[in-house]
């Protein structure tokens, strides 16, 4: 690889619904100081107090503030992870065989590039069928060619199904319809390339988010981006796992938030915000009570109407 990243912008390699891209500055404006400054001489010198040394996301997802943070800021160490092992095993992929996965997904785009709309959709429905037929029985455990086409498997469907959506039904497969996309890039080698590089200092896990509190101490600073509560029926969205991601899953998080910051902690995270539809809905207003509590606004991006696709408000929770 000559490529050298390090230091400037990387883009997620994964399209993802809830994503974010739209505001990493937003986020970016409320990380606390001792990240901002980490890499400031003051910091070796001690003037300028304890720094950030570990970064850590649960939910990785599609990794827009991970890529920022760690392309910008580079913390000596960062934690990601998800209960997805489809996700994690494509990060692991990226990290470990950028070669080989950028091979397979310019063998994709060449053939699929070259059929037209009705033998794209065929070739699409192939690869999401044996996608779904090889889950059963799958290793996650190593980074082998068998993971290789997987995780290209997995890149070529994002790239190429309805919206850039991951969704899963209750079995676990994989069941977003085709997208009729003129001109898709699949062979998206320099985000390929630039990821792996930045994910060297990087420790990838599939696990759930409570795992991560044995990292928990006062040069650590947690971003949290679970599935978002739903705010209507037909933002209905966070079938990201099998088994979703409950209100008692969402009170469950609040309470390893408080862990964190019980730990001295640096901890940041954002959500759904249900007084869009409900003024009187104080779901999070109350498990967040004793933090702060910031509204931004951010585009709807998944809708069942295009006229429901607009400005909204997300909450971003942060303990300092």
């Amino acid at each position: 690889m000559a490529f050298s990243k390090k230091n400037s912008p990387v883009n997620p390699f994964l399209k993802w619904a809830g994503g974010k891209s739209q505001i990493l500055g937003e986020l970016e404006s409320r990380f606390p100081k001792e990240l901002a400054g980490s890499r400031s001489i003051d910091d070796y010198f001690g003037s300028a107090g304890r720094r950030i040394s570990k970064y850590v996301e649960p939910f990785i997802g599609g990794g827009a503030l991970y890529f920022l943070v760690n392309s910008k800021y580079r913390p000596d160490e960062c934690y990601i992870s998800d209960v997805n092992e489809e996700l994690v095993l494509c990060y692991r992929v990226v990290k470990e065989s950028p070669d080989s996965l950028a091979d397979i997904l310019r063998e994709y785009e060449g053939e699929y590039l070259k059929l037209d709309e009705e033998k794209r959709q065929e070739f699409y429905y192939n690869i999401r069928s044996s996608y779904n037929q090889k889950k059963e029985g799958f290793s996650y455990s190593s980074v082998n060619s068998s993971a290789v086409e997987r995780a290209a498997s997995l890149i070529f469907l994002n790239r190429t199904c309805f919206n850039g959506l991951y969704r899963v039904n209750g079995s676990g497969g994989f069941n977003v319809p085709f997208g009729r996309y003129k001109n898709p890039h699949i062979a998206i080698e320099d985000s390929i390339y630039s990821a792996s590089e930045i994910l060297e200092n990087t420790e990838i896990q599939c696990r759930d988010f409570e795992e991560a509190g044995r990292l928990a101490d006062d040069e650590t600073f947690f971003y949290f981006d679970p599935p978002y509560r739903p705010i209507n029926k037909t933002s209905q969205f966070n079938n990201y796992a099998k088994d979703g991601f409950s209100d008692d899953d969402q009170r469950r998080l609040a309470e390893f938030f408080r862990f964190c910051d019980s730990k001295s902690a640096k901890v940041m995270l954002s959500n759904s915000d249900p007084k869009n539809t409900n003024p009187d809905d104080d779901f999070f207003d109350s498990l967040y009570e004793d933090f702060n509590i910031k509204r931004v606004p951010a585009k709807r991006r998944i809708n069942s109407k295009g006229s429901g696709r607009g400005e909204i408000n997300e909450i971003v929770v942060t303990n300092y």
